[in-house]
């Protein structure tokens, strides 16, 4: 199974989820400012924040612009300071006929003095362990 990782970051927090995931489950990983070609990927990971209650520009326009030929389905792992769920991204994906895993990995994210140190080291192994289960349940099925 392709499996992959992009990512959106603002403030590094995506960067940081997304590098330990790669790191642990030995998986590429993108940055969608370097736009990366996204090709014949089984399940991607997407791996961004959630800014002033709006996804990445760049991330959304992405996932406007993608193809089932591109990816098949995503797991979307999101961190922001309400622990909101990536509603525009999903619904951009759902569009273009992309599986959006209904299962969402959220986690606290910080802005300048609020809520530091999130995401913490806990929040981060609970996002590879999300990625490791998301995984092995596209394995088994």
């Amino acid at each position: 199974m392709k499996t992959a990782i992009i990512y959106a970051t603002m403030s590094g927090h995506s960067k940081k989820i997304a590098k330990a995931i790669s790191k642990e489950l030995n998986l590429p990983t993108y940055n969608i400012k370097e736009k990366p070609a996204i090709n014949e990927y089984d399940l991607l990971f997407v791996v961004s924040g959630i800014y002033s209650g709006e996804c990445s520009p760049e991330l959304l326009e992405w996932a406007k612009n993608s193809s089932q030929q591109q990816v098949k389905s995503v797991a979307l792992i999101t961190s922001s300071m309400s622990n909101l769920p990536q509603k525009f991204l999903r619904n951009a994906l759902c569009g273009n006929n992309i599986t959006v895993k209904e299962k969402e990995y959220l986690c606290i994210g910080s802005f300048l003095f609020m809520k530091l140190g999130h995401p913490n080291k806990s929040e981060i192994a609970s996002a590879i362990e999300f990625a490791k289960e998301t995984i092995k349940d596209c394995r088994s099925r």
